[in-house]
């Protein structure tokens, strides 16, 4: 995995500060890959909020705190929200492939 682990506890604390303690979330695409450089940090995360409009809000305000503390790079953030039943591929691949942060 290509975070430092001053990183990966980063996206934890502003994760859980933005969606929830019962947020989780997972790495996933080319940062998994030890072999690879560069590359987006993208993110699965389920967060632990069930109103659609506090989700978006916390997604823009997790972003912001990210950039912030991380540096101006490139993240993708893909929610799933754990009341529902509909599943994209994208969220099989990051379970699948993805490493979980939180």
């Amino acid at each position: 995995m290509r975070l430092t682990a001053q990183q990966i506890e980063t996206l934890r604390q502003k994760s859980a500060q933005h969606f929830g303690a019962n947020t989780h979330i997972w790495l996933f695409g080319s940062r998994t890959d030890d072999s690879k450089k560069g590359g987006d940090i993208d993110l699965l995360i389920e967060p632990g909020l069930h109103d659609p409009t506090a989700i978006i809000d916390a997604k823009l305000a997790l972003l912001r705190d990210l950039h912030q503390t991380l540096g101006e790079q490139k993240i993708d953030i893909v929610i799933r929200r754990t009341d529902s039943n509909h599943e994209l591929p994208i969220h099989r691949i990051a379970y699948t492939t993805g490493i979980q942060l939180a």
